[in-house]
């Protein structure tokens, strides 16, 4: 077992090693998809339960803010692929690294076994090693918090998710954390360049490394490589449930926090709680090569599917995300200044953000305000 182990470890990190900087960041060096001169091909998945009905939104306001994207629509298979061990069908993986760029609905993996987490696939297969979600309290909607504005970036492809586990004997398990250099440069680099280029004073590393001094001692000391080359940018370290007092304490403290997996998965849902929910905060997942998949990272709520009470603003802002991924940034502030015009209204909100609203009525106001 340990040797199988081994193995799948040396060819997850071989197979997908690359120089951490290389083509990560610039737009000039993406290139996309296009059905015309002028027009942009990216993918669609609008996932399960509200998925479909919060991706017709987007696909309303983006048509009337006359944004130059054509869609291409994938959906979760029926049965699992034996490609890519999932419902995720490898056409849906091509297509994504054709066009580079993509926007996914809620995925539900459905209950079993023979076969991988949705999400799960689509990062390991397109190696989307980062995941970016801007939290900011929003206009007009009041929560505990008034002045909320940071940025969580998480490590995406290994740590407490690498899904190494076995039985050491009966009654016995065990799961590795994995840690390399190379995935810790990686997200290092973007974070910094993150804060660098979207005007960001500091970036907070988070870690548990007094107790797991190899594992997150290598994360820190990888961050602490790559803050060295960006002097302007205020470097620190924190503790992760040191981290957690604070952020609901003071989120003001923060600016963009960098950090391995698992800890990226609990502080960002964290963080989402400050503003209202994760139903309010968009995401997009960064890959080598200039891919971008853009989410929505809340759950397929099957109980209101087809109801038309879905509340689409994860959906929309992480397509702003993506806009402002493929520089198409005048498109992407006006869209997100209609969604927060309209939820600052009050009369127009659905969903986790109360009022009696429709999906439709929302979509509807949001297109008034473009």
């Amino acid at each position: 077992m340990t040797l199988q182990i081994a193995k799948r470890l040396t060819n997850n990190i071989f197979t997908t090693a690359r120089t951490p900087t290389a083509g990560l960041f610039s737009s000039l060096h993406r290139h996309y998809s296009s059905t015309s001169s002028d027009r942009i091909t990216a993918t669609l998945f609008p996932g399960d339960g509200i998925g479909p009905e919060i991706a017709e939104s987007v696909k309303q306001v983006f048509t009337a803010a006359e944004v130059p994207i054509e869609w291409e629509e994938h959906f979760v298979g029926t049965e699992v692929d034996p490609r890519t061990q999932s419902f995720v069908t490898w056409e849906s993986l091509e297509s994504v690294r054709r066009n580079k760029v993509g926007l996914k609905g809620p995925m539900a993996t459905p209950i079993g076994k023979g076969h991988r987490s949705l999400n799960l696939t689509l990062r390991k297969e397109l190696n989307l090693y980062a995941n970016v979600r801007p939290c900011y309290s929003l206009p007009g909607y009041k929560t505990r918090y008034d002045d909320v504005n940071l940025v969580t970036i998480r490590e995406n492809t290994e740590g407490e998710y690498s899904g190494l586990e076995h039985q050491v004997v009966r009654g016995v398990v065990e799961s590795l954390k994995i840690i390399t250099r190379q995935a810790s440069l990686r997200v290092a680099e973007y974070a910094f360049y993150y804060a660098k280029t979207h005007g960001r004073q500091r970036v907070s590393a988070v870690h548990k490394a007094n107790i797991m001094q190899k594992t997150d001692g290598l994360f820190l000391k990888c961050c602490r490589e790559v803050a060295d080359k960006y002097p302007e940018i205020k470097y620190e370290e924190v503790v992760i449930d040191n981290c957690c007092m604070m952020l609901v304490k003071n989120p003001t403290l923060f600016d963009v926090l960098v950090m391995p997996n698992l800890y990226g998965d609990i502080i960002s849902d964290l963080c989402a709680g400050l503003i209202g929910g994760l139903g309010l905060t968009p995401s997009l997942n960064i890959g080598e090569g200039g891919i971008a998949l853009a989410e929505a990272v809340h759950g397929s709520a099957p109980d209101i599917a087809g109801k038309n009470l879905a509340n689409p603003t994860a959906l929309l802002l992480s397509a702003v995300s993506m806009l402002h991924h493929l520089d198409l940034n005048e498109k992407a502030d006006k869209i997100q200044d209609a969604v927060l015009k309209t939820i600052a209204e009050g009369k127009y909100r659905t969903g986790d953000l109360g009022g009696t609203s429709t999906t439709t009525e929302f979509t509807k106001a949001i297109i008034d305000h473009l």
